[in-house]
Parts: structure tokens; C-alpha cells; sequence
């Protein structure tokens, strides 16, 4: 015969089922907006069955239901969306670094603009062809130096700068590695609590995605690969071992260096960070340098007119019509320059300032027009005007004509002949090196403008690849929010069913109540 609170028995499953659904959606919808949740569901089944009570096998027809009870709370989550979303995430990172610097990069050249580099390197020729209107102008002198003074600044602000983001890089990468070994210990210790309580039985649903949140950050900043395995997740980056079970490997700023040079950093922040200060922001550095010490020492070929006279005893690299350079000392009737010229080669506008004449007694030649603050090649950073002329502005050498008076020789104060060669630097080929990149010869004009289209052009691919990365992820991301996230509309929906299903089972529970209540106290009462 069958149990008498068997009805009972089967309306309470159902109340504890339908109840635990409604909690669980309850969570649901408490977690809506909090980051990496994944939505949860009741995982309900019909409890087992039974037959009747019997010696052998009851005669009743069929078995007899038990109601519905659940087995497990899981958490809908798809890997192969997660691992689709690593893979991507980590390229959005490297790129969003990239562009960021490149951007910082456009805002230091600041070209074009009215206060870039080439305007004050426009500033600088003008103000030698204003010279070379009226050479023994004191004025005119002045602006030069001050012309080149502010030349100079422009360089020194440029390149502190420029190694002030390389610095910034350097310490944003040792900031992502404390980020990295601090998420990393968390994994490792989610990884065992999560053993520990899945080992008992339970679903540790909402530590797996924590976990999972923490994988998402770390794929962004490096590349990882991650397995999961009975002992949690096991994390890597190409050959280094960063989480096994519950046990984390430190990394420090080294071991992500030796990881970049192998191969092992092959995306994510980090590598973006030592990609824009190894390649973007030491390139333009060094491209920096080049200019700045091309202006003042560069190769170029200058053909001195007819009739100047150049310092005496001085050593000249005559160009000859092969093309090849002679030394050539000049002395005495010889430093009288004859006609058709002398075409000669120069080191930049050092090389030729002193081949002239300052307007200062007695005469002397002209001394360098830069100098470097330390004493060692010219770079972005040390260039500065020589600090002879910044005391003394009659030390720059305009002239390039002397004459005999009187038994000694004097400089022709009003020749202009070298204040015009210098004002026509700025359309004179330099001989850049091997070092400056694909532009070896051209004008400073053309070499300037080359490194600012260069930037221009990384900028806009950096760009280009920031937003078809944006765009993947954001795709990745839709798909998984779809599978994992939680919907307001559908949870709602779910409260209603499961609220009338646990108000059914109250009334079947209520109904057996009243028959349990007809049979224990209203029979066996006749004849009393």
C-alpha cells in the first residue's frame, strides 16, 4: 500500500526545488551589472521513483513519482568563447599601448603647428638671411643668436621629453608586474579554495568567475595560454609557467625582458609598452640626435665664391671632378679663393662658420657654431649654442673677405658672402650617416618632414589596428554576454514561473493538509 504522507513528501520537494530557483534567480538579478558574473541555473530532476510496498513487486500498475528535486547549481559558461576572447583580448592591449604612445609622440613633435620644431628652425635660416642684409647690424646679430638659442631649447625639450615617455614606459612596465604577481597569487589561491569546495560537492560558481575575471585582466596585459585541470588553472606564456594548482611563479621586470627577446612576450600591454619605448620612442630619439647633429656637423658641399679669402693655414677637403675629396692646406696668396670658385666638403654649419671671419680684433677665424653641454658628440639633449657667441654675438663670422691695411690684414666688416651660405643651408643636401634610417642625404628640411610622415603613418596604422581589434573583441565579448550574461527580461520571466509553480505546490501541500486532517480526526468517530 502506499505511504499516506507520500503527498506530502512530494508537494515539500517541490516547494524546496521551486524556492531554491527562485533564490538563485533572486542572485541572478542582484548581479546584473557585476563584472565576469555568469548567470546560474537550477539544474532540476524528477526524484526517484517508488512502488508500492510489497513481499516481491506490488501489483499496482506502473511506479509511483516522488516529485522534483535539484541536482546541482551551475553556472552557463561557454570556454571556447572565453578562450576566443583571451586570444583577442591580449592584441587589444598591445595595440591600445602602441597607439597611446604614438599619440604622445604626435603631441611632443607637434608638427604641423606654429610652434613646432620647423617653425623655429624656419625662424633660424631667416634670421641669417636677415643678417646677410646688413652684416655689422648688432641687431641682426642678436637675432641670430637668440634664433639659435631657441633652436637649441627646441632640441633639449624635445629630447627630455621624448626619454621622459621612455622613462614612463619603463616604470608603467614594472607597475604591470606587480599587477601581474598579484593576480596571479589570487588565481593560485582561488584555484585551491575552489578544489577544496568543488572536492565537497558543491559548485563553486561564483569563484570560478572570479577567477575567470582575473584570466580576462591577465590576457590584456600579456599573452597567456590556459588549461584547465583537476588541480584548477594551469596559466603559461609560451615556455614560462606563471600557475600550476595552487602554486604561482613571481615574474619580475627581467624575466618579462628575457621574455620578450625569446619570443616568449609576444602581445598584450607589456609588449606594446616595450615595442613603443625599444622601437617607436628610441627611433625617435635617435632620429632627434641625428638632426640635431647634422645641423651642426653633417657633411655638406659648399662652393666658395670667387675672390674670399679663407683663414690662413687652414686645411680645406677640395671636391674633385671624380667626386672625391682632397685635403688642401691653404696659405698665403693660395687662401685667395680664384675664379670658378672652390667647391669643398664641410662639416655642417660648424665646418663652414669657421671658414669666415667674426668682426672682432684682431682677426681669427670663426669658431664653432654649436657645441655640445657635455663636451661629447652633439646630441638632441646637449645641443646648445656655443657659449662664446651667447656672451659675445660679434664671434659670429659673417664675412669671408679681408684686406691689407696698414701692413696687417683686416676683415671687410660688410661682407656678407658667409652669412648667405649659411642662410642657404636650409636648402643644402646634409649627409645624414648610415644610422638615420632610409633618408642618408637631403635637406634638414626634408629629413624633419620624413620623421614627422613617418610618425603620421604609424599613428594611423596604430590606430587602424586599435579599432579592428576593439571591433573583434567587442564581437567576442557580445557572443559571450549572450551565452553568460545575465537578461533582466528573461529572469523576470523565470520569477513568474517559478513563483506560480511554488504557489501550486503550496496548494497541493494545503489540499493533502486537509486530507490528512479528514482522516486523522474525522474517522473512526461513528457510534461515539
Amino acid at each position: 500500500m502506499r505511504s499516506t504522507f507520500h503527498g506530502i513528501e512530494t508537494a515539500k520537494r517541490s516547494l524546496f526545488t521551486q524556492q531554491a530557483a527562485l533564490n538563485t534567480t533572486g542572485h541572478n538579478i542582484a548581479n546584473a551589472n557585476t563584472a565576469g558574473y555568469s548567470r546560474q541555473v537550477v539544474n532540476m530532476q524528477a526524484a526517484r521513483p517508488i512502488e508500492a510496498i510489497g513481499l516481491m513487486r506490488s501489483g499496482a500498475p506502473g511506479q509511483l513519482g516522488t516529485g522534483v528535486e535539484f541536482s546541482s547549481i551551475t553556472r552557463i559558461r561557454e570556454k571556447f568563447l572565453d578562450d576566443q576572447f583571451r586570444n583577442e583580448n591580449k592584441s587589444l592591449g598591445n595595440w591600445t599601448i602602441q597607439s597611446d604612445t604614438l599619440e604622445k609622440l604626435e603631441k611632443i613633435v607637434n608638427e604641423p603647428s606654429e610652434t613646432g620644431l620647423r617653425t623655429v628652425l624656419d625662424n633660424f635660416w631667416k634670421a641669417w638671411s636677415s643678417l646677410s642684409e646688413d652684416p655689422e647690424d648688432l641687431t641682426g646679430r642678436r637675432i641670430v643668436r637668440e634664433s639659435a638659442i631657441a633652436l637649441a631649447d627646441a632640441f633639449n625639450m624635445t629630447s627630455k621629453q621624448l626619454k621622459d615617455l621612455s622613462a614612463d614606459l619603463t616604470e608603467n612596465i614594472q607597475i604591470k608586474t606587480e599587477q601581474i604577481n598579484s593576480i596571479l597569487s589570487t588565481v593560485a589561491s582561488l584555484n585551491s579554495e575552489i578544489v577544496r569546495l568543488e572536492g565537497l560537492g558543491d559548485n563553486a560558481n561564483d569563484l570560478r568567475d572570479q577567477r575567470d575575471l582575473l584570466t580576462d585582466e591577465l590576457s590584456k596585459i600579456i599573452n597567456i595560454n590556459v588549461q584547465e585541470t583537476p588541480q584548477g588553472y594551469t596559466i603559461t606564456m609560451g615556455g614560462v609557467n606563471l600557475v600550476a594548482g595552487g602554486a604561482a611563479t613571481p615574474i619580475t621586470v627581467d624575466t618579462l625582458t628575457n621574455a620578450f627577446g625569446s619570443g616568449d612576450l609576444n602581445n598584450g600591454e607589456v609588449y606594446g609598452m616595450i615595442v613603443s619605448r625599444d622601437r617607436y620612442v628610441a627611433d625617435y630619439i635617435r632620429q632627434l640626435d641625428t638632426l640635431a647633429n647634422s645641423i651642426a656637423n653633417g657633411e655638406i658641399t659648399i662652393t666658395i665664391p670667387e675672390g674670399s679669402v679663407l683663414p690662413d693655414n687652414i686645411t680645406v677637403n677640395r671636391v674633385n671632378p671624380d667626386g672625391s675629396t682632397t685635403p688642401v692646406t691653404l696659405t698665403g696668396a693660395a687662401r685667395t679663393i680664384g675664379p670658378g670658385g672652390l667647391t669643398v666638403k664641410v662639416n655642417g654649419l660648424n665646418g663652414l662658420h669657421k671658414l669666415g671671419y667674426p668682426l672682432v680684433s684682431p682677426i681669427q677665424a670663426g669658431v664653432d657654431f654649436f657645441k655640445s653641454k657635455s663636451g661629447g658628440p652633439i646630441t638632441a639633449e646637449d645641443f646648445q649654442l656655443n657659449p662664446d657667441i651667447v656672451n659675445n654675438p660679434s664671434l659670429i663670422a659673417t664675412s669671408l673677405r679681408t684686406i691689407v691695411s696698414g701692413g696687417s690684414e683686416e676683415v671687410v666688416k660688410g661682407n656678407n658672402t658667409l652669412a648667405l651660405l649659411i642662410a642657404q643651408l636650409k636648402d643644402t643636401k646634409f649627409q645624414f650617416g648610415t644610422s638615420a634610417g632610409s633618408l642618408t642625404e637631403g635637406t634638414i628640411d626634408d629629413y624633419f618632414r620624413s620623421t614627422v610622415g613617418q610618425l603620421g603613418v604609424q599613428s594611423k596604422e596604430a590606430l587602424r589596428m586599435l579599432d579592428n581589434q576593439k571591433a573583434l573583441v567587442d564581437q567576442v565579448d557580445s557572443r559571450r554576454q549572450s551565452v553568460s550574461g545575465v537578461s533582466l527580461d528573461e529572469e523576470m520571466a523565470n520569477m513568474i514561473k517559478f513563483q506560480h509553480a511554488y504557489a501550486a505546490a503550496a496548494r497541493v501541500m494545503t489540499t493533502f493538509d486537509q486530507l490528512l486532517d479528514k482522516v486523522i480526526n474525522g474517522m473512526g468517530v461513528v457510534g461515539r
